[in-house]
């Protein structure tokens, strides 16, 4: 699987139709995603095992996406076999009276990984410049001076993100940021899936079909978004999301990919520790 299909080029302007939200690539069926899939999963595990006990990286992974593109279900699976104590998940919803007193990137980074460990983000600071920027009703509501809340916020924004997120990697935070391309037909088929199965309805709003409305607004919101905010040291993903199994394919592929290259080790044990660990062992093995 070549990782630089999905990768947004840097400094291009981008266009979503450019993207087909149904490639499967050169899958032939779901059986062998979920295979690569698997196998992706008993690697991470491994990966996050050296990961931890090194304890000189940490991974940020942001997912976005519009409503029912799966972000929940691949974090579910990708996820599923790694150790609980290494990876932490945080959902961004509406900012409290006391967030919004503070910057926009202040819960973000009082949620940022420990070295470490995983950190996920379903949903992230990229809302503020998304639904934020749809709904200016939302703007309109921070504590900004009329002066901050300009025709430049969104450039001046873009530039913070790239700031903040140079920052973090150069502090050994990696980030990989994963946007969940699903299209507007399939979207409208798991929402009437949602409605039509019981065990599902509370996953459901009626805001999220109100949401729907504002579909061309996030378009070129998210457009303008990858345009400006993939770099070099963090660049985006659009991964194709109206399958889901190759969504979960290729998320896990990128995660691997990235543990991979930071070539993590266990520490090196001192001469003094091992003879520790012989004293230890003499004395358990002297035991009746």
């Amino acid at each position: 699987m070549n990782h630089k299909d999905f990768i947004v080029p840097i400094n291009k302007k981008i266009k979503l139709k450019d993207y087909d939200p149904s490639y499967t690539g050169e899958y032939k069926n779901k059986e062998a995603a979920q295979d690569d899939l698997r196998k992706d999963i008993e690697r991470l595990a491994k990966y996050q095992d050296t990961l931890y006990a090194q304890n000189k990286h940490a991974l940020l992974i942001i997912f976005q996406a519009m409503d029912a593109a799966g972000k929940d279900g691949a974090i579910k699976h990708v996820m599923s076999g790694i150790n609980p104590q290494g990876c932490q998940v945080f959902t961004f919803k509406s900012p409290s009276a006391e967030e919004l007193d503070h910057d926009f990137l202040w819960r973000s980074m009082k949620a940022l990984p420990e070295r470490g460990r995983i950190g996920i983000f379903n949903r992230s600071y990229y809302e503020e410049v998304l639904v934020v920027r749809v709904h200016p009703e939302i703007l309109a509501s921070q504590h900004l001076s009329p002066k901050l809340k300009g025709k430049k916020i969104w450039q001046h924004r873009f530039k913070d993100i790239n700031n903040f997120e140079r920052y973090l990697t150069r502090n050994g935070i990696h980030v990989l940021k994963f946007f969940l391309n699903v299209s507007k037909e399939e979207q409208k088929n798991r929402f009437l899936a949602r409605i039509n199965t019981p065990e599902k309805n509370w996953k459901f709003s009626i805001n999220d079909v109100k949401e729907r409305g504002h579909w061309d607004d996030y378009m070129k919101a998210y457009e303008d978004m990858f345009s400006n905010t993939s770099t070099e040291w963090s660049p985006w993903y659009i991964i194709p999301a109206d399958n889901k199994w190759f969504t979960r394919a290729v998320v896990a592929d990128v995660i691997v990919a990235k543990l991979k290259s930071l070539k993590l080790s266990y520490p090196k044990v001192s001469e003094a520790h091992i003879q520790e660990l012989l004293k230890a062992k003499e004395i358990l093995e002297s035991e009746s």
